[in-house]
């Protein structure tokens, strides 16, 4: 059976490290407090190098955007952690007959960065990542991307389990995927419901180890 994965806000907290990866560049750079709120209301919701070249042009920095850019991924990736708990409960999933992937909107190099320093990449199957196809969570492709670097196909079925009503939540049910939401983000109106809420990923992987029981 297939369970896919959000990354952030679902195996990882991005919101509890974000703001110090932001601090510690501008720190680095002695960029000021204009340039730090720009990155902070910029980059909240996710990052890719366009935005730095944005950055570089907005406040005529001499800094070349693509350093820039390789700097906050290196600061991302050795900020963010995953808790022993998640990890524990992916190698129990594929020991339990479990094909796991991750599905995540952003782009290649910060994704999988987090993913390898983290230690989730060695215990998934898969991974499909928005920027590798420049297609992002609802749309049906990178779901079967993903379901393709996992060995599977969706039509075997299988679960999709993250934190965002719009593109986890309905994208896994357009995908023809059972759900799991993580309850936080407001729920829009006439989007149909998952087939479980809970307020941890840790209780999603008890659900679909019960399922193999």
């Amino acid at each position: 059976m297939l369970a896919l994965f959000d990354l952030d806000g679902t195996l990882v907290d991005r919101r509890a490290v974000f703001g110090d990866a932001v601090a510690d560049l501008c720190r680095a750079h002695a960029f000021g407090p204009a340039v730090e709120q720009w990155l902070l209301t910029e980059l909240a919701d996710r990052a890719n190098p366009d935005d730095f070249a944005r950055l570089r042009t907005a406040f005529d920095l001499e800094e070349p955007a693509a350093e820039l850019w390789q700097e906050y991924v290196g600061l991302m990736a050795a900020a963010v952690t995953c808790r022993p708990t998640v990890l524990e409960g992916l190698a129990r999933l594929r020991t339990a007959a479990w094909t796991v992937g991750v599905i995540t909107n952003g782009a290649a190099d910060i994704q999988r960065a987090k993913l390898a320093a983290t230690g989730i990449a060695e215990l998934v199957d898969g991974i499909a990542v928005s920027g590798d196809l420049e297609i992002r969570k609802p749309d049906q492709r990178l779901f079967e991307l993903a379901a393709a670097r996992c060995g599977l196909d969706l039509s075997d079925g299988g679960w999709m389990i993250g934190d965002n009503p719009a593109g986890d939540i309905g994208g896994g049910h357009q995908a023809g995927l059972r759900t799991i939401w993580l309850r936080g983000r407001p729920w829009p109106d006439g989007l149909r419901a998952a087939h479980h809420i809970v307020d941890d990923v840790t209780d999603a992987i008890t659900i679909l180890l019960n399922e193999t029981e």
